[in-house]
């Protein structure tokens, strides 16, 4: 029974797993809207029908709700551009070529968005039948068919959230940052070969790459979110998880430029350290906080309202305020430095202005902040937006609160 225990739980771990979910979903609805269409449709192997359904059935509800319009559309433009033509000429090289330019050009007008390319493919597949009105009402009739089980089957069976992956994105670049930030402590501490200033300096720059990979993931998150019945606080967790990602966004940007910074450094200071003893022993100080606080700040914003969430937000404040204080420290031994050989301090000056943008973009106040602002934002946007949506919602709580001082 062990040896068979650990494959089974693995087994329903992966069934668990958004992508599992998903593949699962996409087959069902496919599979289904075929053998829906075979009922309905009189053609004998009706495939558009699972290949809309297939394509329809998005990874959430929000990008299915949006893609079954488009996709109907463009379908049902591409069969009346068909029909069309079928009137006025046959098929022939010249025709193929008008029938897929007008296709395309009319797919933009009608606003198919990434669809475009559909409506020239059902024109050039209804226009190569012979039955060419028969054909393309079912054609038609196969996409509403895939189109209706696809948006039923995401209504019905709410398609899974994404954001834990998400999540898992950001502590993961959060991690990666942890990485180069202790790298730069410890080399701080000794002579630095130009060489080696430099491979940090790439290392910094393939942070960009990283972060917008984990903004893709973010973005799937942010549209999982939206009108899911299943999250009652979606705005609040997207704003969360976009403005953290920002101030990462932020911080790595300032962390390449800092790269930067020693790089030059090192390219001024070949034959000796880049600091003496005491300073550089404080500078690693220094960076050693602040690779934890980045860490702890990504644990902050991807955990929701739970004892780890509140423990990372006190370690993340006493990395931060242990930060400041060896960065004061740090200053005052550079300046010293500074009147005694006064080489390069503009760099001293500016690794000292990295240092407090990074620890104040971590800073847990300033966060604060900017949440408040972001959601007030958003939700100004929205009231302004759909006004009577708003207004509704109003009478709706002023008359749950009348029943509740009524109850009271």
């Amino acid at each position: 029974m062990p040896v068979l225990r650990e494959p089974l739980t693995m087994l329903v771990r992966r069934g668990r797993e958004p992508a599992v979910v998903q593949t699962v979903r996409s087959t069902a609805a496919a599979v289904i809207s075929y053998a829906v269409a075979l009922r309905l449709s009189k053609e004998p192997a009706p495939l558009t029908a699972p290949l809309t359904a297939l394509l329809v059935v998005q990874v959430t509800l929000y990008s299915t709700l949006t893609t079954s319009v488009r996709r109907v559309n463009s379908v049902v433009v591409g069969v009346l551009i068909a029909i069309g033509f079928s009137v006025l000429v046959g098929l022939t090289w010249w025709s193929l070529g008008l029938i897929i330019l007008a296709s395309l050009v009319i797919g933009r007008f009608a606003k198919a968005g990434e669809f475009v390319p559909e409506v020239a493919i059902s024109a050039m597949l209804v226009l190569g039948v012979t039955r060419v009105a028969e054909t393309a009402w079912d054609r038609v009739l196969e996409t509403l068919i895939g189109a209706v089980v696809g948006l039923l089957f995401n209504v019905l069976l709410v398609p899974p959230v994404w954001v834990q992956p998400a999540g898992e994105a950001i502590e993961d670049l959060a991690r990666r940052m942890r990485h180069l930030l202790q790298d730069i402590g410890e080399e701080i501490t000794g002579h630095t070969p130009v060489e080696e200033a430099a491979a940090r300096l790439h290392a910094a720059r393939r942070l960009d790459h990283d972060i917008v990979e984990v903004d893709a993931s973010l973005r799937q998150a942010e549209d999982s979110l939206r009108l899911n019945p299943r999250v009652r606080e979606g705005l609040l967790y997207r704003v969360v998880l976009r403005t953290g990602l920002d101030a990462l966004e932020i911080t790595a940007v300032v962390l390449r430029v800092t790269c930067r910074t020693l790089t030059d450094l090192a390219v001024h200071r070949v034959q000796e350290p880049l600091f003496p003893g005491n300073t550089a022993a404080a500078l690693e100080e220094v960076f050693g906080h602040m690779a934890l606080a980045v860490e702890n700040f990504a644990i902050v914003i991807t955990t929701h309202v739970t004892t780890s969430a509140e423990h990372a937000e006190e370690h993340l404040t006493r990395e931060l305020d242990a930060a400041r204080r060896t960065r004061d420290r740090a200053a005052d031994l550079l300046l010293h430095q500074v009147q005694q050989h006064p080489r390069q301090w503009q760099l001293h000056g500016a690794l000292l202005a990295e240092i407090d943008r990074i620890l104040d973009e971590l800073d847990v106040e300033k966060r604060t902040e900017r949440l408040t602002e972001e959601l007030d934002r958003r939700s100004r946007e929205q009231r302004e937006r759909y006004p009577r949506l708003h207004r509704v919602l109003q009478r709706l709580r002023k008359s749950r609160y009348g029943r509740r001082s009524t109850l009271g």
